[in-house]
């Protein structure tokens, strides 16, 4: 266990978070027996840090300390100081005590790419590339990767109106539990669960709909994602989309629909989509091996995804992604060559490149022993062969993201051809537009650009609790869109 002190709680699981990134399954605790003590303090002036291993198997500096320019006029900022200099203390002691190469420093946020962008804006291009090399030990690699990226979003991100927002419609229900899925999704069975759920949902999409009518507000781009919104019937697909575009109207600049599981595609599925205008589609094998597909817990073969994707193409879609995984469990580097050799064959027009992240709530987590993993190594090139098949084919990349307990601390990168973007894909990364959520466990947002700040209205996963509190949820959807004027903030008109 790792004990983990400080005069600044606020801060606490911000710096639990660094620890993570030398030991990513560690207990740490406020107190209790500990082989590691990492006491992390505040002053008016700087973040100071102390180390102690009661193992005696370690030497490190036992103190570090980061200055903080303290900013009275602006609490926000001084927050963020902070923070990071707090940050930056742990980091500090620890890359001493334990040496390791870690891609992204001491950066621990989802958006890396945002950070770059927020700090370009307040220091200047240079000096935020100095920032992320220097002060949190971003590799050059990495930083170039982020700064491409950012050259990418610029007409995506300026493309964003005041009064623009996005719509996300989620359907929890997939054939077969994955692995290493944490997300609040459930099985699907025979479908007898879907209608009941489909109901609900229209009646959360048509008040969505309300809500934009009734503030102003221009739907921009479409996303119905998963779970698998696929395991619903050609039937119910239609009923689904009609209600949308009954309630949203048929000018969204993008329709983008997750098909992910190569298993529940059809033609007379892709048939409805393409009849509602849908261009972008994923179909998404996750590896081209057998083996691991079973092993994970896909219901689908690799030949399946082929044959899916030949539909796809048969039915006239522009635009296809698929997704990949670095690091399944039993992988090696020879395994994904062979995946992306297929996927190279397929020529999809985006490729998503992700790495295993071990969600505490994942079956994989309880059965580590069970499913040996590569070493983050090996996981590291296995994205720079993904990186490789993306270019290859006229991709760039140009959303990031990372999460939690991922292989080697290392991100998820999508790649797209020119014109092929996904511009929901940037503006939920990037928090750059608000964003209307239906589903249980969809995530509404409401993006106060002129003030840096995002207010978050989360749906309970849980289907029945989603369903229960509908009526209080959509009050509160109600307040968050229009008790402020959209117009008074301050996007791009």
């Amino acid at each position: 266990m790792i004990q983990l002190l400080t005069n600044a709680p606020q801060y606490w699981n911000d710096i639990a978070e660094v620890i993570r990134l030398f030991f990513p399954m560690a207990e740490i605790a406020l107190d209790g027996p500990a082989d590691i003590c990492l006491t992390v303090n505040l002053t008016p002036t700087e973040g100071v840090g102390f180390f102690n291993d009661h193992n005696g198997g370690s030497k490190p500096p036992p103190y570090s300390s980061i200055p903080i320019v303290p900013t009275p006029d602006d609490p926000l900022e001084q927050k963020r100081r902070e923070k990071y200099a707090l940050k930056r203390c742990a980091y500090a002691l620890l890359q001493a005590a334990y040496p390791q190469v870690h891609p992204w420093g001491s950066l621990t946020g989802i958006r890396p790419t945002k950070l770059l962008r927020e700090l370009t804006g307040r220091h200047g291009h240079a000096e935020a590339l100095r920032k992320f090399a220097e002060e949190f030990s971003v590799t050059p690699e990495k930083i170039a990767l982020a700064d491409e990226i950012n050259a990418v979003q610029g007409p995506t991100l300026a493309s964003v109106a005041a009064r623009d927002v996005d719509v996300y419609v989620g359907i929890p229900y997939c054939k077969s539990r994955c692995l290493y899925c944490s997300f609040g999704s459930e099985v699907a069975g025979k479908g007898e669960v879907l209608a009941d759920y489909l109901n609900i949902l229209l009646a959360d999409i048509a008040a969505g709909g309300a809500l934009v009518s009734e503030g102003g507000l221009r739907p921009r781009a479409l996303y119905v994602g998963g779970g698998t919104p696929t395991v619903l019937s050609a039937a119910q697909l239609e009923e689904l989309l009609g209600a949308i575009f009954e309630a949203y109207g048929t000018s969204f600049l993008e329709i983008t629909v997750e098909a992910g599981r190569p298993d529940t595609i059809t033609p007379e599925k892709l048939a409805v989509l393409r009849a509602f205008g849908v261009k972008r589609i994923s179909v998404n094998p996750q590896t081209m091996n057998d083996e691991t597909l079973r092993n994970i817990g896909r219901a689908h073969s690799a030949a399946q995804t082929e044959e899916a994707m030949f539909m796809v193409r048969e039915a006239g879609f522009p635009v296809v992604n698929m997704d990949l995984i670095a690091g399944l469990p039993g992988e090696n580097l020879s395994d994904m060559e062979a995946t992306l050799a297929r996927v190279r064959a397929m020529a999809p027009e985006n490729l998503t490149a992700h790495t295993l992240a071990i969600k505490r709530s994942s079956r994989l987590h309880e059965r580590l022993a069970q499913h040996p993993l590569p070493e983050s190594k090996a996981v590291a090139l296995m994205l720079a062969l993904c990186e490789e098949t993306a270019r290859g084919l006229g991709m760039s990349p140009y959303y990031l993201y990372r999460q939690k307990y991922m292989a080697g601390n290392l991100e998820n990168v999508g790649y797209a051809k020119a014109g092929a973007l996904c511009r929901y894909n940037i503006d939920m990364m990037e928090e750059s537009c608000s964003i209307l959520a239906h589903g249980a466990g969809a995530m509404t947002k409401r993006v106060f650009a002129g003030e840096n700040r995002v207010e978050r209205l989360p749906n309970p996963k849980d289907v029945g609790t989603y369903a229960g509190k509908l009526p209080e949820l959509l009050k509160r959807k109600q307040n968050l869109f229009l008790m402020y004027n959209v117009q008074t903030t301050n996007y791009n008109e």
